[in-house]
């Protein structure tokens, strides 16, 4: 649980500044959350075998979703989250 609360906020925020988007550490930390569960979802999809147990492992995967995430919901709203 520690482990996916501190790979959340480093995706979070790598996905922000990718993403040239500005939030704050409860933005990041949920973005890099549910990035993280996207990113997984996509992979798993793709039939990617993507994800060991390494920190580096969960942490690209989260990033790449949240990233996703980002751009689903700029495409949606039409703006930049917060």
């Amino acid at each position: 649980m520690i482990i996916s609360i501190v790979v959340g906020l480093i995706a979070g925020f790598f996905a922000e500044k990718i993403m040239n988007s500005s939030g704050g550490l409860l933005t990041n930390l949920f973005v890099g959350i549910v990035g993280g569960m996207l990113g997984g979802w996509v992979a798993g999809a793709l039939g990617l075998a993507y994800i060991g147990d390494g920190f580096v492992d969960r942490l690209v995967v989260s990033t790449c979703g949240a990233v996703l995430l980002l751009a689903i919901w700029r495409a949606v709203t039409g703006r930049r989250p917060a």
